[in-house]
């Protein structure tokens, strides 16, 4: 009767679920453009940050590209609160990443935060879930409080929109160095595309000194 009430379809494409625990049936998981370099050195994500941002490894487990699946199912979870569908993709990603970073070799994981006010709107932060869904299948801690994002206080409205972008996106606090200094850390987030953001908050994070980091996103845009 419940399943009549309330039925449990495929977040990609509206199939019914059998498995009460899946958000995404066999045949779209299957579909869904893995970009097989996860853990290679030289791959698209590490060149993203090439000259920027000191990295052990950076990866990605899906190509993100417009009106493509992975898309939709980033829209489920970012504006239809889809919570149980991103722990799932994270566990995918948390799969992965067992394959290529060893046991021990990874100290914690590092949601990338939101801004306060988008997360309060939002209910959540999807890379906090992600990491949720990675720390499932490899047992890391997820560290949510070691970097914030503050709410941006300073006026922008002389500001011109690269200036104003660049006041935005790159204010990272490190709230916690103690905790993580001397750590190897993993930071993640859903998409990257530049990487200007990620690269912010992995240089504050590396203020905390002697930091190994890593980085591991769900996709990349573009193939």
């Amino acid at each position: 009767m419940l399943s009549l009430l309330f039925p449990h379809t495929c977040a990609s494409c509206q199939s019914d679920l059998l498995e009460r625990d899946s958000e995404v049936c066999g045949p779209c998981l299957l579909d869904l453009p893995e970009t097989g370099f996860t853990g290679l050195p030289d791959n698209p994500v590490e060149k993203l940050f090439w000259g920027r941002l000191p990295l052990q490894s950076a990866s990605s487990l899906y190509y993100f590209n417009k009106g493509g699946a992975i898309q939709k199912l980033l829209h489920e979870i970012k504006y239809k609160g889809n919570r149980d569908l991103a722990i799932q993709l994270g566990k995918n990603l948390g799969k992965a990443i067992a394959q290529f970073h060893a046991p021990g070799s990874l100290d914690a994981l590092i949601p990338l935060p939101l801004f306060p006010k988008k997360e309060r709107q939002r209910g959540y932060n999807q890379a906090q879930l992600i990491s949720e869904g990675i720390s499932l299948v490899t047992g890391l801690p997820v560290w949510s409080d070691i970097v914030i994002r503050p709410e941006h206080t300073e006026t922008q409205t002389k500001k011109g929109r690269l200036e104003r972008w660049k006041n935005i996106e790159g204010k990272f606090e490190l709230k916690d160095p103690d905790t993580i200094k001397g750590k190897t850390l993993l930071l993640v987030d859903d998409v990257v595309t530049t990487g200007a953001t990620l690269d912010s908050c992995g240089q504050e994070l590396l203020k905390a000194g002697n930091i190994t980091l890593h980085i591991a996103v769900l996709c990349i845009a573009g193939s």
